[in-house]
């Protein structure tokens, strides 16, 4: 598949001059392992990106891969630098008058860790004497304990600033919905495809997610206002709210004394996401744009670089303000103009086939759909309004896959003239109807040859010519599964320190998600669990194929009663998980006492459904 590469600024190669500026040095090899030696981050595998873009990669995505892949320590100003290339997000470092604030420490521990190394070895051993999370998505925190410990922060040594709502999102996100989430996130950062002009070039934000081990250090200080100003360790920042962007819980911040100003991931060189491929609450383009207008009231003509959580700096205060407003209006047109066509009667497939985005935002290079896309976040826009239907009688009752699939291929004569018809529609390049019929036929038929190779093949070649780089990724993921078999999960965000942060409603509502609902129809129990350290009682009952829980007294015993501090969260949340068996002398040790039938929480436990990481995606199982 090809693009008319007339259509693209081609001309403008100012990135480039920027995402070399301030280069210092590189780690190398760009290799970051796990202590068992497991490769958690290969950045050298995108040595290929390099010359012209071949014909199986969209020219303007692989200029963006080039620039991304660019692996190293940069200084920002003096006082800021940025490691950028060993994660799919960045990690800056602010100097203070001691030591150095870290923010958003990427995904995994080891990368995390060995981003700190590379910035010491030419800066200085500066202690670690803050830490500050943008906003609540794990490549922003998951390496925390990667540059500093729970016990320093517990000791008051390093302060870690955050978002007000921050700890709340980045727990829910990747509990309650975790488990489907990084099952899609496989497929949308293409972490399992092997790097190659065939394979995976990058994901437009960054080139892929490490697969080390995530944590997380819970939050010090909420940053709750705009204008809140706080000093760190001699680091000045001014913080402006950002919620519903880009995450549910975001700010942007403001360095006075650096005249530095950090977007988080509202501001980076690609359009991004309003629903992401993995799945997501979907965002709000419209408070997205009135943000980015107040940034640039509230800072950008004070500022002399604009730098974020991926991507590389723009620097000079007219490029500043040009950037920030061309993204502003990135947002804001697509939500005006897919709620006026919305109005019209056009439905989210046909608004994101009608859409043009104006040619001021064309022509640069940093509203492109790398990441995000025009096609996916106008189908967001008109999720966010209306929802899944689109109104039309004939779309409220359909058939699920596999039973429509069955209808249309018998309608059509068979899966072999399916599959015979399907290539001659391959072969006109048609291949957005061939992933169509083709599917119908894999899930009516999952073992039919002819049909799974061809739709393997069809998958390849819309890949080959995306240019966002997570529909590459998700095209070639199910070429690659149709082929291969399924290859699961490869970042797993079930970590404990997730667990361990849960509050005791948090941690009862992940519980309620799981129930097995058929399966528990008929169990009535309760519990109680009493944490004594804070003097409140939860009663957890269950009934009807429904988890419930209250603070309120309640006028009768439970079936079972556990007493404890965060000792009895922990291991009524480590049973869960099946991380530990319910040993009576177990939980004696570690300080909760039981009162009553411990084979009642047996009873719960067994009616939980762990999820499945590896279910199926591009066939029906």
């Amino acid at each position: 598949m090809t693009a008319d590469t007339n259509a693209f600024p081609f001309h403008d190669t100012r990135d480039f001059e920027d995402a070399a500026r301030g280069f210092i040095g590189r780690l190398e090899p760009g290799v970051v392992r796990a202590a068992d030696g497991r490769v958690v981050w290969d950045n050298d595998s995108y040595a290929f990106l390099s010359g012209e873009a071949p014909g199986t990669v969209h020219p303007s995505l692989w200029r963006q891969s080039q620039l991304v892949a660019q692996q190293g320590l940069y200084e920002v100003v003096e006082g800021i630098y940025q490691v950028r290339g060993l994660d799919l997000s960045n990690v800056t470092f602010v100097e203070g008058e001691r030591g150095v604030v870290v923010i958003d420490p990427l995904i995994s521990v080891e990368t995390a860790a060995a981003a700190l190394a590379l910035y010491r070895e030419y800066r200085g051993h500066r202690p670690v004497t803050g830490v500050v999370y943008t906003h609540s998505h794990a490549d922003h925190f998951g390496g925390v304990k990667g540059v500093t410990t729970q016990e320093a922060v517990d000791a008051g040594e390093v302060v870690v600033l955050a978002p007000a709502g921050f700890l709340e999102h980045a727990v829910s996100e990747n509990v309650y919905a975790g488990v489907a989430m990084t099952r899609r996130a496989g497929y949308m950062y293409g972490a399992a495809l092997a790097r190659g002009a065939r394979g995976q070039v990058g994901a437009g934000l960054g080139q892929t997610t490490s697969t080390g081990t995530v944590t997380l250090i819970a939050p010090t200080l909420d940053i709750t206002t705009t204008g809140q100003e706080e000093t760190v360790d001699g680091v000045r920042m001014v913080f402006q709210m950002a919620p519903g962007t880009e995450a549910p819980s975001e700010m942007h911040f403001w360095f006075p004394d650096h005249r530095a100003f950090c977007l988080a991931e509202n501001a980076t060189h690609t359009l991004h996401n309003l629903v992401t491929l993995r799945g997501a609450q979907v965002r709000d383009p419209h408070a997205w744009a009135g943000y980015l207008t107040e940034a640039i009231d509230l800072f950008a003509r004070d500022s002399d670089v604009l730098f974020a959580s991926h991507h590389w700096p723009t620097w000079g205060t007219d490029r500043v303000v040009e950037l920030l407003s061309l993204q502003r209006d990135l947002y804001a047109y697509l939500h005006d103009q897919t709620v006026r066509l919305m109005n019209r009667g056009l439905v989210g497939a046909e608004i994101a086939e009608v859409l043009r985005m104006p040619p001021a935002l064309e022509a640069a290079w940093h509203t492109h759909g790398y990441y995000g896309s025009v096609s996916h976040n106008v189908k967001a826009v008109y999720q966010r309004y209306l929802g899944w239907y689109d109104g039309n009688p004939a779309r409220l009752w359909a058939h699920p896959p596999v039973e429509a699939g069955r209808r249309y291929v018998a309608f059509m004569g068979g899966a072999d003239r399916v599959v015979e018809q399907a290539r001659a529609s391959y072969d006109e390049g048609d291949w957005r109807w061939v992933a169509e019929v083709l599917s119908h036929v894999v899930f009516a038929e999952p073992d039919h040859a002819g049909a799974r190779t061809l739709l393997a093949d069809t998958f390849e070649q819309l890949g080959f010519g995306s240019e966002n780089g997570t529909w590459r990724n998700v095209y070639l993921s199910g070429a690659t599964e149709l082929r291969e078999g399924g290859f699961g999960t490869p970042v797993s965000t079930d970590a404990s320190d997730f667990v361990a942060a849960l509050t005791p409603e948090m941690l009862f509502d992940s519980l309620a998600v799981r129930v097995d609902g058929p399966r528990a129809w008929d169990e009535r129990l309760s519990v109680d669990i009493v944490l004594a350290d804070a003097g409140v009682t939860y009663r957890l009952a269950l009934a009807n194929g429904v988890l419930t829980h209250t603070a309120a007294t309640q006028p009768d015993p439970a079936d079972l009663r556990i007493t404890g501090g965060r000792a009895a969260l922990g291991a009524l949340a480590l049973a869960a998980t099946g991380e530990a068996d319910l040993d009576p002398a177990g939980l004696a040790a570690a300080g909760v006492e039981v009162d009553g039938d411990l084979g009642v929480l047996g009873r719960l436990l067994a009616v939980l459904d762990p999820g499945d990481p590896d279910f199926a995606i591009v066939t029906p199982d």
